[in-house]
C-alpha cells in the first residue's frame, strides 16, 4: 500500500501559500506587506511565490497562513460584497483593538499575535468561537 501523500505537512504548506498569494493580490498588498505578514526573508518570499510547491513551511509560518486564511475566510461571510470584505483590512477602524487605524497596521506589526487577534475579532463578529 502506498503511503497517503495528499495531506502531507509540505503539501499543506504549498497549498496554503498558493492560497495565500491569491488572497494577497486580492487584498491588494505589495510583496513587501506579505512579506511581513507571513515572517519571512525576503530571498524565501520569491523563491515561495516563484514555486510554492518547493516551499519548506515551518510551523509559524503555516500558523500564521492558517490565520490569514481565517481572517479572509471570515471577511467573506461576514460582507455580502467582496469589494467590502477586501477593503476592510485598510479601511480605518475604530475598534479598541485598532484605535481607529486600518486593521492591516497592527497585523503589519510582524507578531503572529496580532494575526491572531484579528481573526478572533472576525470569528466574534461570525459568533463562532
Amino acid at each position: 500500500m502506498l503511503p497517503n501523500t495528499q495531506n502531507t505537512p509540505a503539501n499543506a504548506g504549498a497549498a496554503a501559500l498558493r492560497t495565500f498569494f491569491n488572497i494577497m493580490e486580492k487584498w491588494g498588498l505589495d510583496n513587501d506587506q506579505a512579506q511581513v505578514l507571513l515572517a519571512i526573508p525576503r530571498t524565501t518570499f520569491f523563491n515561495w511565490r516563484k514555486n510554492p510547491n518547493s516551499a519548506r513551511v515551518t510551523h509559524d509560518t503555516l500558523e500564521r497562513l492558517s490565520y490569514l486564511l481565517g481572517i479572509f475566510k471570515s471577511l467573506r461571510l461576514i460582507y455580502s460584497e467582496n469589494c467590502l470584505a477586501d477593503s476592510w483590512l485598510t479601511r480605518p477602524n475604530d475598534n479598541p483593538l485598532f484605535g481607529g487605524k486600518p486593521p492591516l497596521e497592527r497585523m503589519l506589526a510582524g507578531q503572529v499575535a496580532d494575526l491572531y487577534i484579528t481573526r478572533q475579532l472576525l470569528d466574534a463578529r461570525r459568533g463562532v468561537m
